[in-house]
């Protein structure tokens, strides 16, 4: 029997980073906020202490805070004519679960998107014509533009502690960071991070060759810092655990070193645990959501009530849940008809590996976002006429981790065992790194996610199914690329150089990004899209489904800034506008 519990003003799916944000934003209103999250009750101080999270074992190769597939999966194929099989295991992409979500686990990569990714078919067509967007490329602008979204850009970053040097503050170039980047209203509110060694090193190459290095933007702190909620983190001790583990000296920003020390005070918020949501419900209209239904931990089965509902999950997760909810037409890449599941992405992340014999570049002092990036090769800021695709992606020279498991550069020809595998591992290990990319992917009709026919999950639902590969687009751009990045690697003068290229074809089993994009796309009309402007549903106008699944298509940045934005924006429409005139926000 299902236990109807008492309505409130809102209730949230999934209790990570953007759960905290609209939570946060939408309290201060005087909202009834309930938060259901699927996982348990995360903190700094008893979670991520630092006499136990420097665990490679626990954490790395046991995925301590990544989702577990027998509770949570999807099946994957490379086409739509092969037959998708399910993961049994993490691989490509780490969800993580429990309050604070993957942001626990991220590396602090703090990027804003370029202006062009916002506007990205109509500057692509102005600028090149209809013929650079292949028939297969389901390229689409946002609903938005950069210039709308930079004061919540601006609003995260000071909530964050965000640590880099400007490049462009209010259309003044500014000397040492990056050229390229959209006019920012401020600077950074922290000095960029002081590097190490090997990131020097691919600054000073990247400069002789006429490129423009700057320090990557960084939610590892570079010092103190007091946000505008009160809350206080530390300078990062450069450690080298960040990506896959909490931060114990609360140096990276989060949920839990920005948010809930305010948040979790106030008496009109509530976070459930262990309450895993499997339907958003609705009237028999179709077109009004009346809450959620949820399972604790026992298995006991719950309908919460709720005037406005927020799906904030994983990118994929949110797709899921409104697949398995009935809400939306799901999309169907043989008939092109349906806007649910279409547009989904990820990305291209080739490396060169750099051997040297005279440079000590010690990896283990590191942290997540310690690097030295190019943006040269991004978006549109270079000529791609003749090159056969569009975008490009950041090249960097990341010192991230020296994790003794984990870290294992080695030169071509190494053995995988024995006493000569050992000794080029104590040969090299001090003195290699890698010449990274983050490469944009771009929408394809043939990629999405759809419901699996065949296997279903604890709750008797059908499995998500993800259908990806790489395209023509995404290989060229890779190519083009890493003859880049080789370039760059040479003027750093090393012994060796090993390059590691992607494809030609996707492969989920081998860590790539936990940068999932698509699904449940955000567009100016309901032809194209699944949300609004205001990442509010078109059909359900008290239903807003916030996160990565929003993006029309991936860029070549970390995805997190950009989310944090649209979060900012969605709760500032709520507050602003649908909470004086509930309704649909944008009228069509």
């Amino acid at each position: 029997m299902v236990n109807r519990l008492p309505s409130v003003d809102v209730v949230l799916v999934g209790f990570g980073w953007t759960g905290a944000i609209m939570a946060q934003e939408l309290t201060e209103d005087g909202l009834e906020v309930l938060a259901l999250e699927r996982g348990s009750w995360r903190d700094t101080g008893t979670d991520f202490a630092p006499s136990f999270i420097q665990d490679e074992l626990r954490y790395r190769y046991h995925g301590h805070l990544f989702e577990e597939t027998a509770q949570e999966t999807l099946t994957f194929r490379n086409t739509p004519e092969q037959t998708a099989l399910p993961m049994r295991r993490l691989g490509s992409f780490l969800p993580g679960t429990g309050v604070g979500g993957s942001i626990i686990h991220w590396n602090g990569q703090a990027w804003r998107f370029l202006p062009y990714d916002f506007q990205i078919r109509s500057q692509t067509v102005a600028r090149y014509g209809n013929a650079a967007v292949s028939q297969d490329m389901m390229l689409q602008d946002w609903g938005i533009t950069y210039d709308e979204l930079e004061p919540y850009y601006m609003s995260w970053e000071e909530l964050c502690g965000i640590a880099g040097q400007a490049g462009n503050v209010k259309g003044q170039k500014q000397a040492g960071g990056n050229p390229f980047e959209g006019p920012r209203s401020k600077p950074y509110p922290t000095p960029p991070m002081k590097q190490t060694y090997g990131p020097t090193l691919f600054g000073q190459a990247a400069a002789s060759l006429g490129l423009h290095p700057f320090p990557c933007p960084s939610g590892n702190m570079s010092q103190a810092y007091t946000n505008p909620l009160g809350v206080t983190l530390a300078p990062c001790t450069y450690c080298g655990f960040c990506e896959k583990f909490g931060c114990g000296n609360y140096s990276k920003a989060s949920a839990q070193t920005t948010i809930l020390p305010v948040l979790m005070r106030k008496k009109n918020f509530t976070v459930r645990t262990e309450s895993e949501v499997t339907r958003v419900n609705v009237d028999a209209s179709g077109k009004h959501a009346t809450g959620v239904t949820y399972v604790d931990a026992q298995g006991n089965e719950f309908e919460q009530p709720a005037d406005l509902v927020i799906v904030c999950a994983y990118a994929t997760h949110n797709v899921h849940l409104l697949m398995s909810s009935g809400i939306g037409k799901i999309y169907d890449p043989g008939t092109g008809q349906g806007t649910l599941g279409k547009n989904y992405c990820y990305q291209l992340t080739p490396s060169v590996d750099l051997f040297f014999d005279d440079k000590l570049l010690n990896p283990f002092v590191g942290a997540g976002a310690l690097g030295v990036i190019v943006d040269d090769w991004n978006g549109d800021n270079f000529d791609h006429t003749g090159l056969g695709f569009i975008h490009g992606g950041y090249i960097a020279g990341y010192m991230t981790t020296g994790r003794p498991i984990e870290t294992e550069l080695l030169p071509e020809g190494t053995p995988k065992w024995g006493a000569k595998w050992k000794k080029a591992f104590v040969e090299n290990y001090l003195k290699s790194m890698s010449v990274s990319l983050m490469g944009a992917v771009m929408p394809d009709k043939s990629n999405h996610l759809d419901l699996d026919p065949s296997y279903r999950d604890v709750y008797g639902r059908p499995l998500m199914r993800m259908t990806y590969d790489f395209k023509q687009n995404e290989l060229k751009m890779q190519d083009f690329a890493m003859g880049k990045m080789v370039e760059i690697a040479h003027a750093m003068k090393p012994r060796e150089i090993k390059k590691s290229a992607r494809g030609p074809h996707y492969d989920i089993e081998p860590y790539q990004s936990t940068h999932n994009t698509g699904g449940a796309i955000m567009g100016a009309s309901p032809a194209d899209s699944v949300i609004n402007r205001y990442l509010q549903h078109w059909d359900v106008p008290n239903l807003f489904v916030v996160g990565a699944s929003a993006f029309p298509h991936n860029s070549g940045y970390n995805p997190t800034g950009t989310v944090s934005a649209l979060a900012l924006w969605a709760a500032d429409a709520i507050r602003r506008q649908y909470l004086k005139h509930p309704g649909p926000l944008v009228h069509t």
